[in-house]
């Protein structure tokens, strides 16, 4: 129980933190919403309308920077994130809830595909360490680990969409078509092929290696030794004992990239023309959307937090030494 309570207390202080900075980060910036409002429409506003602009999108220059942080907390908390400048007049909520479900579909989906993926063969590469298939994977995945996602975006891209035609050059979906049902869904699977790779055959290289190296590590166990010296099965020991032990810190680091989902892949996004968050927040960043920047960042924020207390208060069941307080 102490245990649970030192989590939450963690986790609330640390959310009023992320809260802080999301607050500071965007006023270090030069000029603000309301000018970026009137130069886009070009002198067609009154000049004198930016005071009204600057309290509309939550940036009172003019306000003592205290009153404008309490301000800030209590729309945070209410949810009220404000106008967004890029989408203008429509509000921050209504743009967030279009963007979401398109990065949760691509991204969510993917990253657990590539997890999957890379502690499962981490797993069996690192059981036949020696064998020829293992050779050959390691130095695979070492290269696709430490190559630039949105390089081989940019590659698969030109080749399969731009020289073959194979796939569609960017979009959700074909917008062009009035599509319903099953075609709209095919339509959605069809264009989310070539981003969902990218972001599987980039992100597996890393599972796998981390796997592969705790299995090492545990393989050389006592447990283990004992375990091989009763005489169990090799599946038995390869999965219920080292895999079992192998995979917590592994475990960690998923929690966090599904903390990350909320942001979704920024790159992969903008080069694939794809609504999510991650393009969101590039648009949001060149119009110097305020109000849309701060419930992104804070989206994000509480997204990884959420995902570390899930872990947790998980580890609880699957490391007992968290129960116990011992090492």
């Amino acid at each position: 129980m102490r245990y649970i309570v030192r989590r939450i207390i963690f986790f609330i202080i640390t959310a009023w933190a992320a809260l802080t900075i999301n607050f500071i980060l965007p006023r270090l910036m030069p000029g603000n919403p309301a000018e970026v409002m009137i130069a886009k429409f070009q002198g067609r506003l009154n000049p004198q309308a930016i005071s009204a602009l600057e309290i509309a999108f939550g940036i009172n220059v003019h306000q003592n920077m205290l009153i404008q942080y309490v301000d800030y907390l209590r729309r945070m908390i209410s949810g009220n994130f404000g106008i967004s400048v890029s989408f203008y007049p429509t509000t921050v909520a209504k743009v967030l809830s279009q963007a979401v479900p398109w990065t949760i579909g691509l991204f969510g989906i993917s990253t657990v595909i590539a997890f999957l993926l890379g502690t499962i063969l981490g797993i069996r590469t690192s059981w036949r360490r020696s064998s020829a298939s293992s050779s050959v994977v390691v130095p695979l995945s070492l290269f696709l680990n430490s190559m630039p996602y949105f390089w081989f975006a940019l590659v698969i891209l030109y080749v399969f969409s731009f020289e073959m035609g194979w796939f569609p050059l960017g979009g959700a979906y074909s917008s062009n078509e009035n599509l319903t049902g099953f075609a709209l869904i095919g339509s959605i699977l069809y264009h989310a092929i070539l981003p969902a790779t990218t972001i599987i055959v980039t992100a597996m290289g890393g599972w796998l290696l981390t796997m592969r190296n705790n299995m090492i590590s545990v393989l050389s166990d006592d447990f283990v030794t004992f375990a091989r010296a009763k005489g169990l099965p090799d599946r038995v020991i390869e999965y219920k004992y080292a895999a079992r032990n192998a995979i917590l810190p592994s475990f960690t680091g998923f929690a966090m990239a599904l903390g990350f989902i909320i942001s979704g892949a920024l790159l992969t996004e903008i080069v694939f023309s794809y609504p999510g968050v991650g393009y969101l927040l590039y648009q949001s960043v060149l119009n110097i959307d305020y109000p849309l920047m701060q419930a992104i960042f804070l989206f994000i924020t509480i997204a990884v937090l959420v995902a570390n207390f899930i872990a947790d208060i998980a580890y609880i069941f699957l490391d007992p030494r968290v129960r116990t307080g011992s090492e």
